[in-house]
């Protein structure tokens, strides 16, 4: 009964079954990727869905959450570096709703200092394909007149996503929080190049596929189209549509206890990260495949809030970064890299390409910095 009930509960029947085949996979492909010749390289992206408004704040107390993080996080990231002597990386995805001149006007400080990027996310709900398509070309445009957003070749805004309440592509069975099934085609034809929502368990949302980078196949505008795909792998690139970047999943025992938990890769104040936790994600061995040496990371976390960015920007911070930093840095065995969501595409899309060697090498490859970032300093005084 226990175990129908968490069958139910935690919608294990979603993903539980691709979790054993990724298992399966990644047990049956060990003895083969473990014959590579020195070290592995993990790539580490920390995505915030970064909500200043959060359970319905005024301006001023965004504003002041804000400010937290525009004064917290470089004194947390000054103390640590990657093997390419970069500090931590943050990924802010802003939600477009909450669009505030001065909330982003700030964020651009930690951009010019290398500190992070932004990108979009986007509560919507009750949308039409119209209407949908037009609030992700407004928040597009705010973000990109802020030089937030990377640009391509002939100068169109590009953005990486994730979808409020886990809801990509009318992702719910009752159909709340979204509205449309056609999402990917509109994401894409928006500019953006890959989504970074996954994953959502236990919410039902959390598609059948389980810690893999890959492209959305079938039909792209039916229902939770992203429940099938075709596994990211070297000498195969789709231009055609976005990509999706799973963060880790697995099940895991509570520390202490006999009991199993749902590790999600989601960093709280009250599940905060450890060593246990990180060797968790890092063991999950995402990759593009036929590049198993370069292992992607992908955290979530929702930092806005007041407790949460305590817990981040102190202690929960560091003890991420220490073990990081000490963990999976020695030069031999393993070479850190702090990278943006932008930057993790990047290089997954060299990887696609053939890419080796030191992954570092391709942050910009297909998408250059955003125009903010290219201004390398902290601009202080910053006031709410």
């Amino acid at each position: 009964m226990k175990l129908l009930r968490a069958l139910h509960d935690k919608h294990l029947d979603r993903w539980l079954a691709g979790w054993c085949t990724d298992v399966v996979t990644r047990a049956t492909s060990r003895a083969r990727d473990s014959a590579h010749d020195g070290p592995r390289h993990l790539l580490f992206a920390f995505c915030d869905h970064f909500e200043p408004l959060w359970r319905g704040a005024d301006d001023e107390h965004g504003a002041r959450r804000v400010r937290a993080w525009h004064e917290g996080y470089p004194r947390l990231a000054e103390g640590y570096r990657d093997c390419e002597g970069r500090h931590p990386r943050h990924t802010f995805f802003f939600p477009g709703e909450q669009y505030r001149p001065r909330y982003l006007e700030a964020l651009g400080d930690l951009a010019r200092a290398g500190l992070g990027e932004v990108e979009v996310h986007l509560h919507h709900d009750q949308d039409t394909e119209a209407t949908l398509e037009a609030q992700l070309r407004e928040t597009v445009s705010c973000f990109a007149e802020h030089g937030h957003l990377a640009r391509d070749g002939s100068g169109r805004p590009r953005y990486a996503f994730i979808h409020g309440n886990w809801a990509l592509a009318n992702g719910r069975t009752d159909g709340r929080r979204c509205g449309v099934d056609a999402e990917l085609p509109i994401l894409f034809r928006t500019g953006c190049y890959a989504d970074f929502t996954f994953p959502a368990a236990p919410d039902e949302c959390q598609p059948s596929l389980v810690n893999q980078i890959y492209w959305p196949t079938g039909d792209l505008r039916a229902k939770r189209c992203y429940e099938r795909g075709e596994r990211a792998r070297v000498g195969r690139v789709m231009k055609d549509r976005i990509l999706l970047v799973q963060g880790p999943l697995t099940l895991a025992r509570r520390p202490g206890r006999l009991a199993v938990r749902i590790e999600n890769a989601d960093v709280r104040s009250n599940d905060p990260p450890s060593e246990a936790r990180v060797r968790s994600w890092v063991g999950r061995a995402i990759h593009v495949q036929g590049r198993p040496d370069w292992i992607f990371v992908k955290v979530h976390t929702h930092g806005a809030p007041d407790r949460e960015a305590k817990s981040l920007l102190g202690e929960g911070g560091h003890a991420l970064h220490r073990t990081l930093t000490t963990r999976y840095n020695d030069g031999r065995r393993w070479r850190l890299h702090y990278v943006t969501a932008r930057e993790m595409f990047n290089i997954a899309m060299a990887a696609m390409e053939g890419a080796s060697g030191d992954p570092g090498a391709y942050r910009d490859h297909v998408l250059a910095m955003p125009p903010i970032a290219s201004l390398r300093s902290l601009q202080s005084g910053w006031s709410a």
